[in-house]
């Protein structure tokens, strides 16, 4: 056997042995490039577990389960819950896996599990996240930047209904049926209005976009966790989505905008985020511009 081959089926075997699979019959995957394991069950299922085969793992109680970790804000949260090693493991629910992700848990030496949901429709969403925190040990805390960051003017309330409040409504359903979450950092948008107008544009900043983002908020407060952390930014530096001009502009102005609507970036958004997940409180609130500052100077 080629010298290439024989290490890749030395490295299977002890992943195998180290994951504890030697019985559940998956079909097994190295990919060498990026040091993956991709976990395929041979029974029924609408998506994928890939386990990073890296050790040793920092120790933790916690471990985190992340919605929309490959937009903006969901990058830099998945970069600082690496590198703060507070929590692990850190589950992914993505459609597509994310490599730089991957890479960077491996090097700091963190077990990332991406669950890989295809469709990533409201259902199979639902039951990747109950069966991904079935799987943990501990504390699990949920945080979900899931949200359509661009294009919002061109669609439908009800396309845009479909992301923002379905799959988020499923993700706080998921994590609630679990039974094993009581937190969940939430992103929505500065001015959310649940009773805003349904007409007009759907562009960020308009009323219907406030309505969608509004319901949102309602719909993972009733479906989800006992306390909701609801975090409201409002221009978003960083973002991919947000114009190189206003970035550079608005800011210099921002003694002159009102202290919740002020521009934040996308890591102060993360920082935010992870200090209520690591310190979780007592009853669902709502943060701005301020107080996201606040949890950033913990």
């Amino acid at each position: 056997m080629p010298e290439s081959k024989q290490f890749a089926h030395s490295r299977a075997e002890d992943t195998i042995r180290y994951l504890h699979l030697e019985s559940a019959d998956p079909s097994l995957e190295i990919d060498l490039a990026e040091q993956i394991l991709s976990v395929r069950f041979t029974r029924r299922s609408r998506f994928v577990v890939r386990l990073i085969d890296e050790r040793p793992f920092m120790s933790s109680t916690q471990a985190a389960v992340v919605l929309g970790a490959s937009g903006s804000v969901g990058a830099a949260l998945i970069e600082n819950l690496i590198r703060g090693g507070s929590f692990t493991p850190i589950v992914t629910l993505v459609r597509r896996s994310q490599p730089e992700q991957v890479a960077m848990a491996l090097e700091a030496g963190v077990e990332l599990r991406e669950v890989l949901v295809p469709a990533m429709d409201p259902a199979g969403l639902e039951a990747a996240t109950v069966e991904a925190i079935g799987s943990l040990a501990g504390d699990v805390v949920g945080l979900s930047v899931l949200g359509i960051g661009a294009g919002t003017a061109s669609l439908t309330i009800d396309e845009h209904r479909a992301v923002d409040v379905r799959l988020n409504a499923a993700f706080a359903r998921g994590l609630k049926a679990s039974g094993r979450v009581q937190h969940l950092a939430f992103m929505s948008a500065g001015g959310a209005d649940p009773t805003a107008s349904a007409s007009g544009s759907g562009a960020a900043g308009m009323a219907r976009y406030a309505r969608v983002k509004g319901e949102a908020e309602a719909a993972v407060k009733e479906h989800g966790p006992a306390v909701v952390s609801i975090f409201r930014p409002a221009m978003i530096i960083g973002s991919q989505h947000t114009p190189w001009l206003l970035e550079k502009v608005l800011p210099a102005f921002s003694f002159l905008t009102p202290a919740k609507y002020r521009s934040i970036t996308v890591e102060q958004i993360a920082k935010a985020m992870i200090a209520t997940s690591l310190h979780a409180p007592t009853k669902s609130d709502v943060y701005h511009y301020p107080e996201m500052m606040a949890l950033n100077r913990r």
